[in-house]
């Protein structure tokens, strides 16, 4: 029954969150470093009244380090059941939940964006160029130059950006969501200020995630175009343009849509490298500089949550199938 589907699915969503929740416990913790050093080096330059073995001891004791392993993942999953992701060591005492808040808006708005723009115009470009053939010599140039975008690793193409329109020409800035001391409010002055410090990051993923789209949607559209459907549409005398829109066009989109859904669903990870190379402030950049300082309650918090929601994304896409498309209620009654 459809009921035994929703189960199963929710089964596998909860042993799904349940497994990264541990993984992402000991994972941070097999690997080499010291999550003290970082705290000890930034102590010790300031100066304090406690000595380094007593300072030391403290922050054990305050993240729990001086227990046993297992002790340590019970008290965190006790944790975790009540919503407690804990404190920063590194930025004590600010606690994790108050950085990811900082840090989230600053990834949905860059990567929303991004996602969205990439998706339109691969979509639309992509289908023209997969329904007139390449019969022009501008659809022969876009192919290869899709497959260059997609081929290149983001944070390479970010690199060159960098060295081009911040280095070579000084057009953009080199790194930050905004000018330092800007105080951060919805006035015109700020909101310009930051669409310029983040146009190259976003121009870095958009460019690579155009290529993707291009590419995807112009091999579904050939595909419609030896559809029977299609050669019926030609056979009643319809106009190109209205086979083109009215029917190969709105069945290829569906796969794309899908597509767009699922990335939506990643958009919380934030791109780490870009936005490591752009020190902006997003979700990525602050797991990059967790890693760093092996920020522990940090890297649990941030992955964590991208973990949720990449699984309740795909939980939501499992029953939203089902309302789509028959067959799957009827292979989940069989």
């Amino acid at each position: 029954m459809f009921a035994r589907y929703i189960l199963e699915r929710l089964a596998i969503f909860a042993a799904t969150v349940f497994v990264s929740i541990t993984i992402v416990f000991f994972m941070p913790r097999l690997v080499p470093g010291d999550p003290l050093g970082a705290v000890m080096s930034r102590l010790s330059s300031v100066g304090g009244s406690m000595s380094g073995q007593e300072l030391i001891q403290e922050y054990r004791r305050r993240f729990g380090l001086d227990k046993s392993l297992m002790e340590q993942y019970f008290s965190f999953l006790s944790q975790l059941a009540r919503g407690d992701l804990g404190y920063s060591i590194l930025s004590f005492p600010s606690r994790v939940t108050d950085l990811i808040a900082n840090a989230v808006p600053w990834t949905i708005g860059l990567l929303s964006l991004t996602t969205i723009i990439s998706w339109v115009l691969g979509t639309l470009v992509g289908a023209i160029v997969g329904w007139t053939g390449g019969r022009n010599r501008f659809s022969q140039i876009l192919v290869p130059l899709a497959l260059l975008l997609y081929t290149t690793p983001y944070y390479i193409l970010a690199i060159i950006l960098i060295y081009l329109f911040a280095f070579y020409w000084p057009i953009f800035p080199l790194s930050g969501a905004y000018e330092f001391g800007a105080r951060p409010d919805f006035s015109l002055d700020f909101i310009t200020d930051v669409i310029h410090h983040g146009t190259l990051p976003a121009l870095s993923i958009v460019l690579v995630s155009l290529g993707w789209w291009f590419l995807s949607m112009r091999s579904l559209i050939i595909a419609e175009q030896g559809a029977d459907y299609i050669m019926w549409a030609e056979a009643k005398g319809l106009k190109s343009r209205r086979i083109f829109w009215a029917y190969a066009f709105r069945n290829a989109l569906l796969p794309q849509a899908t597509g767009l859904a699922l990335s939506f669903a990643h958009v919380i990870g934030g791109a780490l490298i870009t936005e490591a190379i752009f020190a902006y402030p997003g979700i990525g950049f602050l797991i990059y500089n967790s890693i760093k300082g092996s920020d522990f309650p940090v890297i649990q918090g941030s992955v964590l949550l991208i973990i949720v929601s990449v699984a309740v994304a795909n939980f939501a896409m499992d029953m939203i199938y089902p309302l789509i498309d028959p067959r799957i209620r009827t292979g989940s009654m069989r």
